[in-house]
């Protein structure tokens, strides 16, 4: 199955960390050989960086590290094709417009009986390629089109709500790991994958917390190398599977997370808002449960 990849900074960092050892798990030989994507947050707007190809082979990721992106969201995958053909359109992450905007995501798995929902749903977000992935994206954007449509910034609670429904309905098609940006927050949903022993069952992702002044060079066997960017740099991300020795802690089935300036702000599992139930991640508070919440500045 297909590889996820995010990270939430506290401070803008340089995004070229987790390339090398994350493309390793794109490399020839490998399962996953289709196609690798990078999508820096800037702003309102998204720097994507996609290829269908082995991510090894690539001299884009030289490119983008001799560029020292900052970036404090980042989202990256590396395909290994269930469904369509291995094509530009069918690379993750995709990305769209809305509510003057750019919105990201990506996923892992495989959602039967997709093409049905989307048939339902209005014509305002159309697929470009043939991936039950980018037809979920555009399935979820329509969703939130009406939270979006006025120009307003829809609170955390009322996303996390479309969200939560959206994960529910995608769980009952088949493995739903994705990831989700809007710029503010990334959000993480958690379900079953491919397993070393082939198995499909949870966890779908891993989510690892650091400050960067703690142990600096923690991460840097793995091939992750983020400067500290100062004491007060904090760092969250998620993936498919653990990429260092650091405590990682799996996702339950159906959890979603929220990430902001690199921590966890909000976790919960499908029959609990409010919980959350990772062993040595600190989530400050359930965000559904407060409607005056609103993005980070």
């Amino acid at each position: 199955m297909c590889e996820l990849f995010c990270l939430s900074s506290c401070l803008p960092t340089r995004a070229t960390f987790s390339l090398k050892a994350f493309a390793a798990h794109g490399a020839p030989g490998g399962r996953n050989v289709d196609g690798w994507g990078l999508a820096f947050h800037d702003g309102r707007d998204v720097r994507l960086y996609k290829e269908p190809e082995p991510a090894t082979d690539s001299s884009w990721l030289g490119f983008i590290q001799g560029r020292h992106l900052p970036t404090r969201i980042l989202i990256s995958h590396i395909r290994h094709a269930l469904g369509g053909g291995v094509t530009l359109a069918n690379t993750q992450p995709f990305v769209r417009e809305l509510g003057g905007r750019a919105h990201a995501f990506a996923h892992n798995g495989f959602l039967n009986g997709i093409q049905g929902e989307v048939g339902r749903s209005s014509a305002r977000f159309r697929p470009v390629g043939e991936t039950d992935s980018e037809m979920a994206f555009c399935l979820l954007l329509e969703r939130f089109s009406r939270l979006w449509e006025n120009g307003s910034t829809p609170a955390l609670p009322l996303r996390l709500a479309v969200l939560a429904k959206f994960a529910e309905d995608m769980r009952a098609l088949g493995p739903a790991n994705f990831l989700y940006s809007d710029g503010d927050f990334i959000f993480g949903h958690g379900h079953r994958r491919t397993q070393a022993n082939g198995t499909i069952e949870p966890p779908g992702l891993w989510c690892l917390q650091r400050e960067c002044a703690v142990d600096p060079g923690a991460m840097a066997s793995a091939g992750v190398n983020v400067e500290p960017g100062g004491e007060t740099q904090r760092i969250a991300l998620l993936a498919s599977v653990p990429l260092s020795s650091e405590r990682w802690c799996p996702l339950g089935e159906g959890e979603i997370v929220v990430l902001a300036d690199g921590r966890v702000i909000s976790s919960g599992l499908p029959s609990s808002r409010s919980q959350t139930h990772m062993a040595g991640i600190t989530s400050t508070m359930s965000a559904v449960d407060d409607p005056m919440l609103t993005p980070p500045a």
